[in-house]
């Protein structure tokens, strides 16, 4: 039985697809403009950064560790606890409003500049397979004639490069040292850490050697998101289809009554995911600016002006006009001035101690021998001084009987401690059943806290 032709689609498909459904692989033509150089030299901060973020320490601990299994975050010399949830919500949603506030301004600027996948891709990955299987046109000779010794090599080199990204990355949540440690023992020793590794690394591996441009044009949402982040004032990439068409070949000098765009194809052959910046604004735009480079290139070449494709907004390209200042821009501005300055007043506010006072369990209160009525209660302490501290606590009215097992209370830095005290006060003392004291807790260092505490007991007609 013979194959079938399958009818070929009139509208135009993704960039990434031939006309029967298979994918098409692109081997785009690096563009070493001006642009290209700027973000080589951001790229190459964000990767220093991210591998000296966990190496770094700062009042004893990483500049950034996520220490999951014992539910503290370490940023920046602050440590988060799980008490301290609103303070992180205030940091999460800072985030989110300030990715808005970037995008609404600058376009996708963190696609195409700061995304790890850009980042690694055009920094790292692509610029080790052009020195191994050589340029553009070498990669589409290789994928035509079949893959030889160079592409395995690639692959390997791929991996390795993949293995120390990841234990980068894991490293944000055991830090360096501890990871250092575990790469000397068995993988038995520590099997969890071991296959999160493993798993990052053949993640990394199959991205950045197989999937590549579909992470931003099928995986990342970030791309769908543009239409309602964007407005027709934000910064993107764009080609002046005023100045370009009609488009022709066209020759150093000539002065015909042709657009400056000549057809070359380049700004095309360029792009990391294949698409034509001639037809438009297009969510697989990663805004890399790429073609940028590629055009200038040729306008140079052909005696034009510089900027047919350039950095402008759909409401320039249309009526020549710019707008920066915007509703959005103000509400988005506003939200992340409340949310920031709710984060400073947060963070200032923390102290070097967490205290919890909480009743006793069983009965709320007993009766002594002696007539005396004893409340027991828990008093929980983390320690947050990024030190060794002594906790002495007890109720400011000295005629009170106070017991605790251990008092003062040693805490190591981090360190949390429940115990249990037991408060003993005549009967005399309770109006309606009840009294209310201040407990005392000092660490005689910085430390100094007063908290009301209400005790129970019978209802004796005491005087308040």
């Amino acid at each position: 039985m013979g194959l079938i032709n399958a009818p070929q689609p009139t509208e135009q498909v993704m960039s990434t697809l031939n006309r029967d459904g298979t994918r098409l692989w692109l081997r785009p033509k690096v563009s070493k403009g001006v642009h290209y150089r700027r973000r080589f030299i951001v790229g190459w901060g964000l990767i220093a950064t991210f591998i000296l973020v966990p190496i770094l320490k700062l009042n004893g601990y990483p500049l950034i560790l996520l220490n999951i299994p014992d539910r503290e975050f370490h940023i920046l010399g602050s440590t988060f606890l799980p008490t301290d949830t609103f303070v992180l919500m205030l940091l999460l949603f800072s985030i989110f409003v300030g990715i808005f506030l970037m995008t609404a301004v600058l376009g996708r600027v963190w696609c195409g500049w700061a995304c790890p996948q850009t980042v690694y891709m055009e920094f790292i990955y692509r610029p080790l397979e052009v020195w191994i299987e050589g340029g553009r046109s070498r990669q589409l000779k290789m994928d035509k004639e079949g893959a030889d010794g160079r592409r395995v090599l690639k692959f390997i080199i791929f991996f390795f490069i993949s293995a120390f990204l990841s234990n980068t990355f894991l490293a944000y949540f055991v830090g360096w040292q501890q990871l250092l440690e575990w790469m000397s023992q068995p993988p038995t020793r520590h099997v969890g850490a071991f296959f999160l590794m493993f798993g990052t690394t053949a993640l990394m591996t199959f991205d950045f050697a197989y999937f590549r441009e579909q992470t931003c044009i099928v995986a990342c949402p970030y791309g769908r998101f543009q239409s309602v982040l964007l407005d027709r004032h934000s910064l993107i990439v764009g080609y002046d289809p005023e100045r370009g068409e009609p488009r022709a070949p066209k020759r150093k000098g000539s002065d015909d009554q042709a657009g400056d765009c000549i057809d070359c194809n380049l700004c095309v052959t360029t792009c990391p995911t294949g698409i034509d910046i001639r037809e438009g604004l297009q969510m697989e735009c990663i805004h890399c600016t790429q073609c940028i480079d590629a055009c200038d290139a040729v306008m140079t070449k052909v005696g034009r002006e510089k900027g047919l494709i350039s950095y402008t907004s759909q409401e320039d390209l249309e009526s020549g006009k710019r707008r920066f200042l915007r509703p959005r821009l103000f509400v988005y501005s506003a939200m992340l001035a409340l949310m920031f300055g709710g984060l400073v007043v947060s963070l200032a506010g923390k102290s070097s101690a967490d205290v919890t006072l909480l009743r006793g369990l069983g009965a709320p209160f007993s009766q002594l021998p002696s007539g005396e009525i004893s409340n027991q209660m828990r008093l929980k302490i983390t320690n947050r001084s990024g030190e060794e501290r002594q906790y002495h606590f007890g109720p400011s009215d000295t005629n009170l009987e106070f017991i605790a097992p251990e008092n003062p209370m040693t805490l190591a830095d981090g360190e949390t401690q429940l115990t249990a005290a037991f408060i003993t006060a005549p009967p005399s003392a309770f109006v309606e059943g009840e009294i209310t004291i201040t407990i005392v807790i000092d660490d005689g260092v910085d430390f100094h806290s007063e908290r009301p505490y209400r005790l129970l007991g019978p209802d004796t007609g005491g005087t308040p």
